[in-house]
């Protein structure tokens, strides 16, 4: 039977998606929903400690984000332009993938300029093709070395909040919007399941006997983009970077070999281990790129339990959890977490599938 995607809508209220974090990372609420039996419990994200046994592992994706949103001047009219940086496409020539916009006012061969009030170092680029109708591919025009051109992107760059997120990037943000296990700059967005996790929590975890194994999937636009096609058999997601070391295909195997419980925190630490399974069902250390689009029904190999977030109707992401539990069951939980008025989205609360 196909999965249609009309299936996978639903009614939200605008005013659910969380502006701000909660005071404390780990205090954000936590939907257990129990995929076997249907049922649904309302907790804590620090009450996660209470479904988590000794020898369990939690996979989780070190991915960082670079301050990727940067806002300039055209040359000659001055008009105000927003660049999103998407990926690095040369470093030698400082090429990069980007989104522009109002994109009807770039063309190949602009310049552009970017520069903060108050500081008297700037930054040009010159556009050199159109890849789509809001993607340009622009070379930043930079002497220096890497290091020095990277470190001028980051004091040029915003934090890419997503739109969504209805204000201007505030001062906390730079240090909300990352994981506190971030490390691996790439992603233009946080792996959101991430975000709950605090120190302390993982230190009583670890003393519970559970392990934390790192994964690298940097997230790209392609999570985020639109999907336009009733038929999911038929949608192609972007491809994104992933790497899994050899040490956390090793735990993660002695994990599934004792029997005992493998937590993928987001879907993108689950998109990432899904996309490396030997035939044999264990999970392979690997780098490359996956466009792996999971939609029910699907068989998941690695993840016994999956940590996420509230995600957008008619989503790539929302419909991948459809698939971890039944979909009715998911959209059921959705429906509640209206009701109960859970926060949705990037700052939101999150969901223990387990």
């Amino acid at each position: 039977m196909k999965s249609k995607l009309s299936k996978f809508n639903f009614d939200l209220p605008r005013e659910l998606i969380a502006q701000y974090p909660t005071e404390e990372r780990d205090e954000s609420r936590l939907m257990i929903v129990h995929k076997d039996s249907g049922k649904i419990e309302h907790k804590l994200f620090k009450d996660i400690i209470d479904y988590v046994e000794e020898g369990d592992s939690f996979v989780i994706n070190n991915t960082k984000v670079f301050p990727a949103r940067l806002y300039g001047n055209k040359e000659k009219t001055g008009a105000k332009i927003e660049v999103f940086l998407l990926r690095e496409l040369n470093s030698r020539l400082r090429l990069w993938d980007v989104l522009v916009d109002p994109a009807r006012k770039i063309r190949v061969g602009n310049k552009l300029y970017f520069e903060k009030e108050g500081e008297s170092e700037m930054l040009v680029a010159e556009v050199l093709d159109n890849t789509t109708s809001r993607g340009r591919t622009i070379r930043f025009m930079f002497d220096g070395s890497d290091e020095e051109f990277h470190k001028t992107l980051r004091r040029l760059g915003n934090t890419p909040l997503p739109k969504y997120i209805g204000r201007a990037e505030e001062n906390f943000d730079k240090e909300r919007y990352q994981t506190i296990f971030a490390k691996n700059d790439g992603a233009i967005a946080a792996p959101t399941a991430g975000l709950h996790f605090t120190k302390n929590l993982m230190k009583k975890l670890e003393l519970k006997g559970a392990d934390f194994m790192e994964l690298t999937l940097h997230i790209g636009i392609g999570t985020f983009r639109s999907i336009e096609v009733e038929d999911l058999s038929k949608h192609k997601m972007d491809a994104e970077y992933f790497s899994i070391p050899q040490e956390t295909a090793d735990v993660i195997n002695k994990t599934k070999q004792n029997n005992k419980k493998v937590f993928t925190v987001g879907t993108t630490s689950t998109r990432a281990v899904e996309s490396s399974v030997t035939a044999t069902g264990m999970l392979r250390a690997s780098e490359g790129w996956t466009n792996l689009f999971i939609y029910p029904p699907y068989d998941f190999q690695i993840s016994d339990a999956l940590i996420t977030n509230f995600h957008l109707p008619k989503s790539s992401l929302l419909i991948m959890i459809s698939a971890f539990a039944d979909t009715d069951l998911i959209l059921d939980a959705y429906n509640i977490a209206v009701k109960e008025k859970y926060r949705f989205f990037s700052y939101g609360d999150a969901m223990l599938i387990i």
